[in-house]
């Protein structure tokens, strides 16, 4: 089983909610949620997404690519695993 790990998460708002956001989760082994931040993004996806988490989180790395997937209602959306500066 995986360790406790963190995950950033972007989406494309394909419904128009305005949901340009970017999460990062905290997991723990088996993948459930222990908590979760987002902050905003201008634009929609993977680039938009990196652009502001440098500025808002600067110490937070991605550590993966980003993983595309689609929500049931389908929603794109991209995921990677990520961790603190000192811990990458």
């Amino acid at each position: 089983m995986r360790a406790a790990h963190m995950t950033l998460t972007c989406y494309n708002d394909t419904h128009g909610w305005g949901w340009k956001h970017v999460d990062l989760f905290t997991r723990d082994a088996a993948g459930l949620e222990l908590n979760w931040v987002h902050w905003a993004v201008p634009e929609d996806g993977p680039d938009a997404a990196d652009r502001v988490t440098a500025t808002v989180e600067p110490t937070l790395r991605r550590t993966s690519e980003w993983r595309h997937g689609q929500s049931p209602s389908g929603m794109d959306f991209w995921e990677a695993d990520a961790a603190w500066g000192d811990e990458a």
